[in-house]
């Protein structure tokens, strides 16, 4: 359609004629595009269509053009007005959906007006040399271009990941005289009024989640039920609390659960046969699933005199599940299994990691193999991976393998002692000295493990015996991790490494201000080893504060990640280290595999072009899943044992200060290993003073002195299941010190003058 030249407009009443195209011709769309955007009086196809004097037969291709420029999204239509859609601005928040494809991200902006029309679709742009590189689920702040099209074409560089906030909150309902009031679960957020006819089918108790809306003048807050989870005291709710609080995907979509169950068995086309090797598992006595198997013998090479074969093997996930499918897609987005008391919120399907992938007794299984030659000092001398068919020989528990080794096999271990269960304590003795040597960070602490009844509560808390078969399947695990990372660094494939930086210097000052209280010292430089703190806990150990030295260690710590770039594992003392052994539970894992896949060109199913770009985003994204992961079973077991001890109130325990702040003390119980606080107004008649470089609370007239690790005696005041809290009274005096030195400043232990009595409680 030829466009004429527009005349001069003529002046109009309403609204101004811009370029008005002679009688017989239409505006351009440039024209009618500039009349929307410039003329905010333009209410609709009238006022539109008096600006560029359109009438007669002029109307019907009219209302087409509009009719087109309307599903192109170029204009949209709100009730009786037309406008321009609107352009998003050059810098503005977007929010990325977790099923979005890594391989080609999109995302929406976080808020839209509904009257501007659809939400327009923003293509992210990430590369190698990307600053910031999100994940599917991540809010960033993005700089847009538009492109220079007359539809918008929006692409967008991310500028920071932003936190993203809860679209609800998880809370209990509670009925009154006056209705309906919700008690949130997180302890931080307050009480609020749920009107009768937003509860749905909620009642008394029921455990729900909610949207807040703000009502009337004073912009209340007021609770709408949006969803019904259930009661929080029946069987296995609890962790729902965690999983719907977290947001952790906990139910597979219906593409997923089809591929997996289309999934079949991997033969040995293109594999080695190893059925033969007598591979062995060795799991928790209550495990599942079965990924990792192990298997030594004696080095018969005369060069490797009084050596090892070492051999891991790990089932081989990548060759079930492949990039861009629903599986792999929904395998990144969690990111990892999730370990509750309760249940598991597993990485992928039951017939991906309970069958296909679970290395059974007696079946063959596909898995990724590496072959360790290990010397008499315990040294690896060299490695290979093999793609191969394996079948195990023997489902052993940790508590099974260590009878057999203290001599008190069973049937099943019995012919098992000789030909494999003392070639492989043989080789991990010789690891565990090489172990020693290297000198990884000595910080074993125990670990309580919370048993429930057919109920879903607390029927008994324990810490499991550290045996001699934890150590050797962790330690052949390392090696086989440090092998994956080496393997990948010859071959020059890019990867995730599993790295641990060393304290930053604001935590190792506060370590030295603490230690030097206790009169332990540790050297000045900011480049310290795992083996400097190891010494640290041997010196504690002797002085008998070893709790609360520990505490300190851990707290100085950084916090382990994943990390395209290498600096390193700071605690295991290793220049290089991946994960490898647990592609079933960690999406790190099954990139690992992937790499060496391609690195080593076993198979057409390695890590794409397109992964390898995008792993810095990758290592953004499952390191946050792993905190959340690690958050959600904490909060679980903080609810578990408050509900345990909720019918408690009253009794005294013994605990341990696990904490120092301003505002009070937390103390773990020795017994159970809960957490509680003890407000600092309620520690005395006394003012007590934080003193941060000594991790204490000190009084300011009597020197009562409370410090992190000290052993005391609380009471159980509250307890309080949904929020996962305890209140305790303190029962123990301190120790008395001289609060002159401490108000003063003086660094170095005060002197103590002497118990003084306490008032019993």
């Amino acid at each position: 359609m030829t466009v004429k030249k527009p005349t001069k407009p003529k002046n109009l009443s309403g609204p101004r004629r811009p370029t008005a195209p002679r009688a017989d011709a239409l505006p351009s769309r440039e024209q009618l595009l500039a009349a929307l955007a410039e003329q905010t009086d333009i209410k609709g196809k009238r006022d539109l269509a008096k600006v560029f004097g359109i009438r007669g037969d002029m109307r019907r291709p009219f209302k087409a053009m509009l009719a087109e420029l309307e599903g192109e999204g170029v204009i949209t239509r709100t009730r009786k007005a037309l406008r321009r859609t609107a352009a998003l601005p050059h810098v503005t928040v977007l929010d990325i959906p977790a099923d979005a494809d890594p391989e080609d991200m999109h995302a929406f902006p976080a808020q839209w007006n509904d009257e501007e029309g659809e939400k327009p679709r923003v293509t992210v742009l990430s590369g190698r040399d990307a600053r910031v590189a999100p994940a599917p689920g991540d809010r960033i702040l993005a700089r847009i271009d538009a492109g220079d099209a007359e539809i918008p074409v929006y692409t967008a560089k991310a500028m920071k990941i932003l936190d993203k906030p809860r679209r609800g909150q998880i809370g209990i309902v509670r009925m009154d005289d006056d209705g309906a009031r919700l008690i949130p679960v997180d302890r931080k957020q307050k009480e609020m009024r749920i009107p009768l006819g937003d509860l749905l089918t909620a009642g008394d108790g029921d455990l729900v989640e909610v949207e807040v809306k703000l009502s009337g003048r004073l912009m209340i807050p007021r609770a709408k039920v949006v969803a019904v989870i259930g009661n929080p005291m029946s069987e296995g709710a609890v962790s729902l609390i965690a999983i719907h609080n977290l947001e952790i995907p906990y139910r597979f979509p219906a593409s997923v659960i089809r591929e997996a169950d289309e999934a079949s068995e991997i033969g040995l086309k293109g594999r080695e046969d190893w059925r033969d090797v007598p591979l062995i598992t060795i799991d928790p006595a209550d495990a599942k699933d079965h990924d990792d198997a192990v298997y030594a013998r004696p080095d018969t090479d005369p060069a490797n005199k009084g050596g090892h074969i070492v051999i891991v093997a790990i089932a081989d996930v990548a060759a079930y599940v492949r990039p861009g499918t629903a599986l792999d897609r929904e395998a990144y987005t969690r990111g990892n299994s999730v370990y509750f008391p309760d249940r598991v919120v597993p990485m992928l399907p039951e017939r991906i990691s309970n069958e296909l992938c679970s290395l059974k007794e007696g079946v063959p299984r596909a898995a990724l193999a590496v072959r360790m030659i290990i010397g008499a000092d315990g040294k690896k001398r060299s490695h290979s991976f093999h793609r191969i068919l394996m079948r195990s020989a023997a489902k052993l528990s940790y508590q099974q393998a260590q009878a057999a080794i203290d001599g008190k096999a069973d049937e099943q271990t019995g012919p098992l002692l000789d030909p494999i269960l003392r070639p492989l304590y043989a080789a991990y003795d010789a690891m565990a000295h090489a172990r020693d040597h290297r000198g990884p960070l000595a910080l074993d602490l125990p670990e309580r493990k919370i048993l429930l009844d057919d109920k879903g509560m607390v029927r008994d808390i324990h810490i499991p015996d550290r045996l001699e078969a934890h150590r050797l399947i962790e330690e052949m695990m390392i090696a086989a991790n440090v092998a994956a990372a080496e393997t990948l660094e010859q071959k020059k494939s890019a990867l995730l490494y599993r790295v641990h930086d060393e304290p930053s210097s604001e935590k190792l000052q506060a370590l030295r201000d603490f230690l030097g209280s206790l009169d332990i010292a540790i050297k000045k430089s900011d480049s310290v080893r795992a083996s400097d703190f190891n010494g640290i806990l041997a010196q504690s150990r002797k002085a008998g504060n070893v709790e609360q030295v520990s505490e300190m260690v851990l707290r100085s710590q950084a916090q382990a990640e994943y990390n395209a770039d290498n600096y390193g594992h700071f605690g295991l003392n290793l220049d290089r280290y991946a994960h490898f052994t647990s592609p079933i539970r960690r999406y790190a894992d099954l990139i690992v595999h992937r790499a060496l896949i391609k690195a080593l060109g076993l198979g057409d199913d390695g890590l794409s072009e397109t992964e390898l770009l995008h792993l810095p985003g990758i290592a953004q994204h499952i390191s946050a899943t792993e905190r959340r992961a690690m958050r959600a079973e904490r909060e679980t077991a903080d609810r578990l044992l408050a509900q345990f001890l909720a019918t408690k109130i009253g009794a005294r325990f013994e605990g341990r200060i696990s904490g120092v702040t301003r505002s009070g003390l937390f103390v773990r119980l020795l017994e159970t290993g809960a957490d509680g606080f003890i407000p600092a107004s309620s520690l005395g008649q006394d003012f007590y003073r934080y003193v941060e470089e000594r991790q204490s609370m000190i009084g300011d007239r009597g020197g009562e002195k409370f410090t992190l690790g000290d052993r005391v005696t609380v009471r159980l005041l509250e307890a309080a299941p949904v929020a996962g809290a305890l209140r305790f009274e303190l029962l123990s005096e301190g120790e008395r010190v001289n609060p002159s030195s401490v108000r003063r400043g003086n660094k170095r232990p005060p002197k103590s003058f002497g118990p003084k009595g306490r008032k019993k409680r």
